[in-house]
């Protein structure tokens, strides 16, 4: 596979319009969202429809790896097709002291592209753990690996990380100055994604098993 630069490709379609000193293109920043997020809203068409889905995802280097059923419709329907994938982390609630100009702080990634079908077993293999490390670093060398009957029954797709742009606001609310001297508060609300504490399989059939702050400190990455 080539080498890609560190910039994404800045397309017509992948151009920021809206608030233009918002948008990057560099990789590091978009690469950073995909690894920091957990969920890919997948956009394509099905006879003709549009449908987005959200979906789990993993990354190797400059590719984004897409996966499901066979049977899936979406990911039959995007092999060797042009597909939409947007990632976002959610930072933040921005209350203004307008409705207008309420807002919300977040890092976003938009990747456009055509989505090539993964036959390769090799390649195949690599996707799975580096969908389930996405997921809990680590995790795909503790957990059974796939066996080849699994394999047969998953499409995996992968995307290059090429043509795309991300987007970030960051900051307090910009209000109007008129609106300043108003006596509603204004300021940020910061959000974030922790986990709680690891709740152990009740069917837990081994022994000597048990959850641990570990676990709890992976999931914070």
């Amino acid at each position: 596979m080539t080498a890609m630069g560190d910039e994404l490709e800045q397309t017509e379609r992948t151009t920021v319009r809206r608030l233009a000193e918002r948008g990057r293109f560099d990789r590091a920043t978009a690469n950073a969202v995909i690894d920091e997020a957990y969920i890919a809203h997948v956009g394509f068409v099905v006879d003709g429809e549009p449908r987005v889905l959200p979906m789990t995802y993993g990354r190797i280097g400059e590719s984004l790896y897409l996966h499901g059923a066979v049977g899936n419709a979406m990911l039959r329907a995007s092999t060797d097709a042009e597909v939409c994938v947007t990632i976002t982390l959610l930072d933040g609630l921005v209350l203004a002291r307008s409705a207008f100009h309420h807002s919300m702080n977040y890092r976003s990634v938009v990747l456009v592209g055509r989505a090539v079908r993964v036959d390769d077993d090799a390649e195949k293999e690599r996707a799975f753990d580096a969908i389930v490390d996405h997921v809990l670093p680590g995790r795909g060398a503790e957990a059974r690996a796939a066996n080849p009957s699994e394999s047969r029954k998953t499409l995996v797709l992968r995307l290059a990380i090429e043509e795309g742009s991300a987007k970030v606001r960051a900051g307090g609310p910009v209000d109007d100055d008129e609106d300043l001297d108003l006596d509603v508060w204004a300021g940020v609300i910061p959000l974030a994604v922790v986990p709680g504490p690891p709740e152990q399989d009740p069917d837990q059939r081994l022994r000597g098993l048990t959850s641990s702050e570990p676990e709890r400190a992976r999931l914070s990455r």
